[in-house]
């Protein structure tokens, strides 16, 4: 067969990684893309551009003692041992080659942010750029793409199936005019994301957020699943996902969760507080959703507004006039719409368990006194992406129902299943984009070993 590509990448996010990782490896690679806004619209330029990357040289340089295994203990605990296994030790000894490449190869001003530490994390291994957003991000891998004389970019093209078998694919491709071109490739990489953009399909795996706000890709429909189950493919951890209990209500961003992590509260329209927020921003989306009226506040100080200045999320919600000031908590209840005396109560009793004068009632164990100025920002729950979908392995290829790999078949990101185990409560920082890079990169580096091989066998019975 005649391949008109080596691999055809179906989403301009994530898996672009394995596009520029296959090119840098000598394979040709068309890349297409539903949206045309992508640049701004999917998942990876909406993301705060976190990347775990356990034992890197940043972590060494900073004095920071970590290692895939740590990394692997640490999803496990989070995740109750429901993770993956295979698929969280083959990201967790990936991470830092991967943070390493993008740095070195993709040319991205990669930053180890060690101010504050990330929820289930037992170490700062979270990597990041400047801004800490992922628009950035993807802007850098765009740049790469462009540098590349090996990979085409075509969209808007949604890939809408995958044809033929061992000796190679057919990746069918349409445009919004009605065009559909049909393009051999050795593989196929399905990196369209999850299904959070199809309603139904959320409210049937994900009923406890299906009524919160979707703040993730439009064209994320679950086209993955679809393709992949034409195919055979198994799925599974359907009911994975990552939430945020703190989207701006007004400016429709993202509150960073660092104003919890040093030492912010999040109180309902009541003024209380209902729960450990430091456990982790995933979780505490239902939480909040399952508050009266399905919304609070998150409430620090001047010192915290200070720390939260270096995120660009933030800065969009400053922009925004989001951020209510006040100089004492009766005036903030009354700028906020809350009852002054819940308020004060709480905020009290968190300065005595800073102060180490008794436990706070939720088990919050890190907790800093809030002083005037304070701030307050309305929030809201949101359903940032999926995390469950097709089965691959620790190679990114996808499986069938059998447990065996279905050939010329990858997936990475969300229209992978991930590493976050069941519901929300196992997500950690950054494990969405780390399956998003981490698997595509993984991908790229399997086939290209696949095609050596194969040219290898090929030259010698040439002779």
């Amino acid at each position: 067969m005649t391949f008109d590509v080596d691999l055809v990448v179906a989403g301009a996010g994530g898996g672009l990684t394995a596009a520029i990782r296959a090119a840098e490896l000598g394979l040709d690679v068309l890349v297409v893309d539903s949206d045309p806004n992508f640049r701004r619209g999917n998942n990876t330029s909406m993301s705060t551009a976190m990347i775990p990357g356990p034992g890197s040289r940043f972590q060494a340089a900073a004095g920071i003692d970590d290692s895939p295994e740590r990394f692997v203990a640490d999803v496990e605990r989070k995740t109750g041992g429901t993770a993956d296994a295979r698929i969280a030790s083959a990201l967790a000894h990936v991470g830092a080659e991967l943070v390493e490449w993008l740095a070195d190869h993709v040319g991205m001003p990669i930053e180890l942010p060690t101010d504050f530490a990330y929820p289930g994390h037992s170490a700062r291994r979270v990597h990041s750029l400047p801004g800490r957003h992922g628009s950035s991000l993807l802007r850098h891998l765009l740049d790469a793409v462009d540098r590349s004389e090996r990979i085409d970019l075509m969209v808007p093209a949604r890939l809408t199936a995958v044809e033929g078998g061992d000796g190679g694919r057919i990746a069918v491709v349409e445009t919004p005019d009605g065009g559909r071109e049909e393009i051999s490739t050795r593989a196929v990489l399905l990196a369209t994301n999850g299904y959070g953009a199809d309603s139904a399909l959320v409210a049937t795996h994900l009923p406890e957020i299906a009524g919160a706000h979707y703040h993730g890709g439009e064209h994320s429909r679950g086209d993955a699943l679809r393709i992949g189950g034409e195919l055979g493919a198994a799925t599974g951890f359907l009911d994975a996902y990552q939430g945020h209990a703190a989207l701006s209500a007004s400016a429709q961003t993202l509150v960073t969760w660092t104003a919890v992590m040093h030492g912010g509260a999040v109180v309902d329209t009541g003024g209380r507080r209902f729960g450990d927020e430091t456990t982790g921003y995933s979780e505490y989306a239902a939480a909040l959703a399952a508050r009266p009226g399905g919304r609070g506040w998150l409430v620090f100080d001047e010192r915290i507004d200070g720390l939260c200045r270096s995120f660009g999320d933030y800065q969009d919600v400053l922009a925004a006039g989001a951020v209510r000031s006040a100089d004492s908590v009766p005036e903030l209840a009354a700028l906020i719409g809350v009852p002054a005396e819940p308020l004060e109560s709480e905020l009290d009793a968190l300065a005595r368990v800073a102060a180490g004068e008794q436990a706070d009632r939720f088990g919050r164990t890190t907790a800093t006194p809030l002083r005037a100025p304070l701030r307050a920002v309305e929030i809201i729950p949101a359903l940032f992406h999926t995390q469950g979908g097709v089965l691959v392995d620790e190679h990114a290829r996808v499986l069938d129902t059998a447990g065996e790999p279905i050939p010329g078949l990858y997936a990475s990101g969300g229209a992978a299943a991930g590493i976050s185990g069941h519901g929300a409560a196992g997500y950690l920082a950054g494990n969405g984009l780390l399956p998003a890079l981490g698997l595509a990169y993984l991908a790229a580096g399997h086939l290209a070993r696949s095609v050596s091989t194969t040219r290898s066998l090929t030259a010698e019975g040439a002779r």
